[in-house]
């Protein structure tokens, strides 16, 4: 059975989005260039700085990476002496990839400023836009991530905070949200915590909130806290105030996060994710070990999977492909055709390594199932007389509507083939994924409820309506391999 939600084309297994702010700093906006740095690999359409210089908020923004849109010429020169500011580095989970969507977004009141910088998806995005635009509302973008300056703005409420509370409580779906004004920096997250959101402080007891803890440590920010599911966290000059827009929470935070997307040097909920990563690899292992000869991991998100399942097999952990550096990650290219040619790109086999071995091959997940082809008939033209491949999670099957542009099964291999099919179109000896038991056991979140994991895509059991998105994935409902929990 396959699906396209609301005549949407999906472009594949992208990245979020990588958010950054600091309040009181000298050069803040510097600060948050290098912690952008380290968040690079969640976004790579497009980067943005909001600065505060002299109590008034200036942009500047581009599309590409965050080197090309900073590192030269005078963008960065331009928010030179700001003393906050907030970033982003994009992945279009909503909107297109023009400039108009390149974030912060900064509106210009007639009283005050606010930028937005934005990590998720807003399920209920098209409904509330469909209302704010028949009240008379203009959007400059076709991003989710304005509708809600359009509702703060909206808002009867007296003070900035109250506003915010009041625009957060009419939004659903995935979010983490900075917010910047002339006289503050607001943080909150969803109800379910779906996307990572931390909070650091440096030596000059400044804060710093961003998207993972990676980019704390490049900036020098000691980790304070994470920012819990219905938090509205309030930096000023006073400091810090924690404060929450909804009680009715429950932490379930994206399972890929753990499999594909932060850094492994990052602790998301106190796990850190290299070692989480390595014990997919040690399950995957127990659940599903083959006789060969050696590991291969594919460079660069697999290699603490691979780490993980030849400890547990007593495998040598081998270095059969080499990675080239300077190619960004296959899986958020925007297009098929490019997809394919930095695939070609980006891998090459290490004949002296795999000829004549029985090569388990490790990669973190399988979407379309065309990286995986091109890396089964790699090996074997490099002289692998067998690649068995190992996946570190389970079977992708059904859409993500948390942040995650993949909003179709279309393109879901899994989701419309069975493991022997799969087996032979990418042309393994044999394929097998780890089991969504052992996927919670080894990333091992506790909680006092639940897994604290979405793993939606791979058993069908979301945490929350998908409004919008509803009529599309009745299908499955109907068929019984769907279901949706109420809000908490």
């Amino acid at each position: 059975m396959a699906i396209k939600v609301m005549g949407q084309d999906t472009k594949g297994l992208n990245e979020e989005c990588g958010i950054f702010g600091v309040w009181g700093v000298n050069e803040a906006a510097d600060m948050t260039y290098y912690g952008l740095h380290a968040l690079q690999h969640r976004g790579q359409e497009g980067a943005g700085i909001v600065g505060r210089q002299n109590g008034k908020l200036r942009q500047e923004r581009g599309l590409g990476l965050l080197a090309d849109v900073f590192g030269r010429g005078t963008a960065l020169q331009n928010l030179a002496g700001s003393d906050a500011a907030v970033g982003h580095v994009r992945y279009a989970t909503s909107g297109s990839n023009g400039i108009e969507n390149i974030q912060p977004l900064l509106a210009h009141f007639s009283d005050s400023q606010i930028a937005l910088a934005h990590n998720g998806n807003l399920t209920n995005q098209f409904t509330l836009r469909k209302q704010l635009e028949t009240d008379g509302a203009i959007f400059q973008s076709s991003s989710d991530s304005e509708i809600l300056l359009h509702l703060i703005r909206r808002s009867p409420a007296e003070t900035m905070g109250a506003k915010i509370k009041d625009a957060l409580n009419q939004v659903h779906g995935g979010f983490a949200f900075l917010l910047l004004t002339p006289d503050a920096l607001y943080a909150a997250l969803d109800p379910h915590g779906f996307r990572p959101f931390v909070i650091g402080q440096v030596d000059g007891g400044q804060y710093v909130v961003t998207s993972e803890t990676a980019a704390l440590n490049v900036v020098g920010a000691k980790f304070v806290r994470d920012v819990q599911p219905g938090e509205l966290v309030t930096i000023d000059d006073a400091g810090m105030h924690i404060d929450h827009f909804t009680e009715n929470t429950a932490l379930q935070i994206d399972s890929m996060e753990y499999i594909y997307f932060a850094r492994p040097d990052s602790d998301i909920y106190g796990v850190n994710v290299h070692t989480a990563r390595k014990r997919m690899g040690a399950t995957l292992a127990a659940e599903h070990a083959v006789d060969a000869d050696i590991v291969v991991g594919v460079p660069n998100s697999s290699l603490s999977v691979a780490s993980g399942y030849a400890e547990a097999t007593g495998l040598p952990n081998e270095m059969g492909l080499v990675k080239n550096q300077y190619i960004a990650r296959t899986f958020i290219e925007p297009t098929q055709d490019r997809r394919e040619r930095a695939v070609r790109m980006k891998l090459s086999s290490v004949r002296g390594v795999v000829a004549g071995k029985r090569v388990v091959l490790v990669d973190d997940s399988i979407v379309r199932g065309t990286t995986s082809m091109y890396i089964v008939r790699m090996l074997r033209e490099a002289g692998a007389s067998e690649v068995h491949v190992r996946i570190g999670s389970p079977r992708f099957r059904f859409p993500s509507f948390y942040g995650i542009d993949m909003q179709t099964t279309e393109e879901l291999m899994a989701a419309n083939h069975s493991l022997a099919e799969m087996t032979a179109m990418i042309g393994a000896d044999s394929l097998e994924f780890l089991s969504v038991d052992g996927l919670v056991d080894a990333i091992g979140l506790k909680t006092e409820q639940g897994t604290g994991l979405t793993t939606a895509y791979f058993d069908g059991h979301y945490p929350s309506p998908i409004y919008d998105y509803a009529p599309a994935m009745q299908p499955f409902v109907d068929a019984g391999v769907v279901d949706f929990m109420e809000e908490p």
